[in-house]
């Protein structure tokens, strides 16, 4: 799960992590720094690895957290490159809340159901995707969510996927 290092939305974390973790699948927290990160909400989370360390082979699932502050992702090359390279490998690819630009900007959504925090649906519109407006959203390997709110169905979501 890849988080802003500060501002990410702490539920949109948290809670998924939770119900992953209850459920024997490993949760590694990524992130641009490996000091505490913080939550917009007051949450203090310990990295485990750098977003440029992530090792593409080596993980079931890409997840990208919203919050304020993920837009540091939006338009970055790796956090794109990640993306692709898990998406046309098959692996499970998704965001929530306002993460979801950052696969909208990669062009991973184009031709694809999804969802988003409603004040970004206009970014996923236009980067071509089929904007649902759902809680949450399956396309084929992409899970996507539409905020705080979706944060326990997303993961039950995220699970789902990682079990088939």
């Amino acid at each position: 799960m890849v988080i802003s290092h500060t501002g990410f939305r702490d539920e949109e974390l948290l809670q998924p992590k939770e119900i992953l973790e209850s459920n024997n699948i490993e949760v590694r927290v990524a992130s641009t720094e490996t000091t505490l990160a913080r939550g917009k909400l007051g949450a203090v989370v310990s990295v485990d690895i750098l977003l440029k360390d992530i090792p593409s082979a080596n993980f079931d699932a890409l997840f990208f957290i919203g919050g304020p502050g993920c837009i540091v992702y939006w338009d970055d090359p790796l956090a794109h490159k990640l993306l692709k390279e898990a998406f046309s490998s098959g692996k499970i690819v998704g965001g929530i809340c306002s993460g979801c630009v950052t696969l909208a900007r990669s062009g991973i959504l184009k031709g694809k159901r999804a969802t988003v925090f409603p004040g970004d649906s206009q970014e996923l519109l236009a980067n071509g995707a089929n904007y649902t407006a759902s809680p949450v959203e399956k396309d084929g390997n992409i899970i996507t969510a539409s905020g705080p709110d979706a944060a326990v169905a997303f993961a039950e979501e995220i699970v789902k996927a990682l079990a088939e």
